[in-house]
């Protein structure tokens, strides 16, 4: 599905992705492409545990916002396959200290425990290079 993001930069910073259709989730990159590229990641782990699918919004209602005056506009196809997936629920032990550790940097993120240990747990897998 289609949504229009902003994509911004100030001076001394990286490139910012803001998805107004989808209220606090944004994201940024080293380029605008890459900017670009880290929505779908973005999206994912923002609306992680969400049971309803946001609608794009026509890209006319963002342009007549001030707050989104600077900046480019671009469409951007989400995937939003993802809410589909079965969830379960697991009982695990975790020493205090990493649980901790997990929690501070998950509210650092604004994600929460589940979404920073599954998006740990994917990228350890995802660069493991045992056979699965």
């Amino acid at each position: 599905m289609l949504f229009p993001v902003l994509v911004h930069k100030d001076p001394q910073s990286c490139f910012g992705v803001t998805i107004p259709d989808i209220p606090g989730c944004f994201t940024a990159g080293d380029s605008i492409d890459e900017a670009i590229r880290n929505v779908q990641e973005a999206v994912e782990c923002h609306l992680q545990g969400a049971t309803s699918v946001p609608q794009p919004s026509p890209i006319e209602k963002h342009l007549a916002n001030p707050e989104y005056r600077d900046g480019i506009w671009v469409m951007v196809d989400i995937d939003f396959s993802f809410l589909r997936q079965k969830h379960r629920r697991i009982n695990i032990t975790v020493p205090a200290d990493v649980l901790h550790t997990v929690d501070r940097l998950a509210k650092h993120r604004g994600l929460s425990r589940s979404a920073l240990l599954v998006q740990a747990a994917k990228k350890f897998c995802e660069t493991s290079r045992e056979p699965v």
